[in-house]
């Protein structure tokens, strides 16, 4: 159903090129979630494309620690950790929290995500102290902000097992 998605994002990207001023700001979540369907189809380059594209317009029109910029910063940064360019999705993703932390309460769910993100990248470089620190953080934020049965905390706690094992099985 992405492809259906795509269509209809697409077609609402046109109407809004043709209804709204050249910088307002459902351009740019147009952009975003157009984006989002090329990632989700596979189609990494059309999504990076995409993403920047929303990124370029939010620059242009929010403040520099707005959350929307965090937003476009995470979907870049997943996209090219797709792509298997980890320092360009590390590079991303610490702009995206670097945002969130400066504006988000400390135990917002979209940091926990944030930092999850970030443990991937680590994980997919072999760099698994750095992952499971990530997701010590992840963690952390999740337990203040959700109820301690949450899904969400237990694979977070699977996730460190799961690096851990792998940790000491190199030894």
């Amino acid at each position: 159903e992405y492809w259906k998605a795509l269509l209809f994002y697409e077609k609402a990207l046109e109407i809004h090129e043709k209804t709204l001023p050249p910088n307002h700001p459902s351009l740019a979540i147009s952009y975003d979630n157009i984006g989002l369907a090329y990632n989700n189809i596979g189609e990494y380059s059309k999504a990076l494309s995409s993403h920047e594209k929303a990124l370029e317009f939010f620059q242009k029109t929010l403040p520099s620690n707005h959350p929307d910029l965090a937003i476009s910063y995470n979907s870049i940064g997943l996209v090219y950790e797709k792509m298997g360019e980890y320092s360009k999705a590390l590079s991303s993703l610490e702009k995206a929290l670097e945002i969130q932390e400066k504006t988000l309460p400390s135990n917002h769910p979209d940091l926990a995500t944030s930092y999850n993100n970030i443990s991937k990248v680590y994980y997919n470089m072999k760099n698994y102290s750095e992952a499971v620190s990530y997701l010590e953080h992840a963690l952390d934020i999740f337990q203040r902000a959700l109820p301690l049965t949450h899904p969400k905390i237990q694979n977070i706690k699977a996730g460190i097992k799961f690096v851990k094992e792998i940790m000491k099985n190199i030894q």
